[in-house]
């Protein structure tokens, strides 16, 4: 499973990525997390607001922090 979380390092952006390691690390599921902050590879994904989150390739979330829940829905998919 690979997980990006897009943002260029704004405290939104921080707390998505911590909600997203915090959801991975409760699952116990293995993936990657990675956290994006050049607007090029963001603009890949066609994500003009951040945070975003993608999993997979596939855009969750855009221009908010997903809750722990939700983030553990989609990995437990």
């Amino acid at each position: 499973m690979d997980i990006k979380v897009l943002g260029p390092g704004c405290p939104k952006c921080k707390e998505a990525e911590k909600v997203v390691r915090e959801a991975v690390a409760a699952a116990g599921v293995e993936a990657s997390v990675e956290k994006i902050t050049d607007f090029q590879q963001m603009m890949q994904y066609g994500v003009m607001s951040t945070p975003a989150v993608v999993l997979d390739g596939v855009v969750k979330v855009v221009g908010r922090v997903p809750s722990k829940a939700e983030v553990l829905a989609w990995i437990t998919r």
